[in-house]
């Protein structure tokens, strides 16, 4: 189980698709207006990735190497007719509302991504829980991002009024512009976060330790978690 929970872990936080490896930035960056887009595009984008995680999972023996791109695609476009027309039929409002950027999940590079270099070469209850981690990465992302986005840009969070009469929207968080301010700024704070910790470790690391020539425990800082051994 600890593989499964760390796939879970690692689409989420270790390798999140918009985070940390910076993929699909075009429906990322369009479609986060508002949290209800963004969590729309995010669940089919989910629904697809463990539908052709799975089916690539299981054949990845019986494609050929040659033509392995041309099968990836054609079986993450039969899930995503398959979306197309359950979004249109149940959700039409979402559906119109992403548009353009539904069927062109297909070439969404997270899913192809993770079908080349993951869901080829595993078992399919592994590829499945790596589709459900990027899935759920990939949807948290665009939700932060919508919300960060809906509430500065019209002040209100899924249709709801968070500010009173007095607050004033930026337009321009709904706008294109707002996109690429809400996602760098939160990217810089992310990857500070990132710097911060390295360098806590790289300090521990280079702290002088003296080491006991008897016992082989360290006698120099007093500080350290554990004995430092030769």
């Amino acid at each position: 189980m600890s593989v499964f929970s760390e796939r879970i872990k690692n689409g989420i936080v270790t390798e999140n698709p918009i985070f940390v490896q910076v993929l699909a930035m075009c429906p990322t960056l369009a479609v986060t207006s508002s949290v209800e887009n963004g969590i729309g595009m995010g669940l089919a984008a989910t629904v697809v990735l463990i539908g052709s995680n799975l089916f690539i999972s299981l054949l990845r023996k019986v494609i050929p190497d040659k033509i392995r791109i041309p099968a990836y695609i054609t079986i993450i476009a039969a899930f995503v007719i398959l979306i197309q027309f359950l979004l249109q039929g149940f959700v039409p409002a979402l559906y119109k509302s992403l548009g353009i950027f539904i069927p062109l999940i297909v070439v969404n590079c997270v899913i192809l991504g993770r079908a080349e270099s993951y869901a080829s070469k595993n078992k399919p209850l592994p590829s499945v829980f790596d589709a459900i981690g990027m899935g759920l990465g990939f949807t948290i992302a665009l939700a932060i991002l919508g919300s960060i986005r809906e509430l500065l840009g019209a002040g209100s969070i899924l249709g709801f009024k968070v500010f009173g009469n007095s607050f004033e929207p930026a337009i321009i968080m709904v706008l294109a512009p707002g996109a690429f301010i809400t996602l760098g700024i939160l990217m810089a704070l992310l990857n500070q976060k990132s710097i911060n910790k390295t360098n806590k470790v790289n300090n521990k690391i280079a702290h002088f330790h003296e080491i006991d020539p008897v016992t082989g425990e360290c006698t120099g800082c007093g500080s350290c978690a554990h004995s430092c051994k030769k």
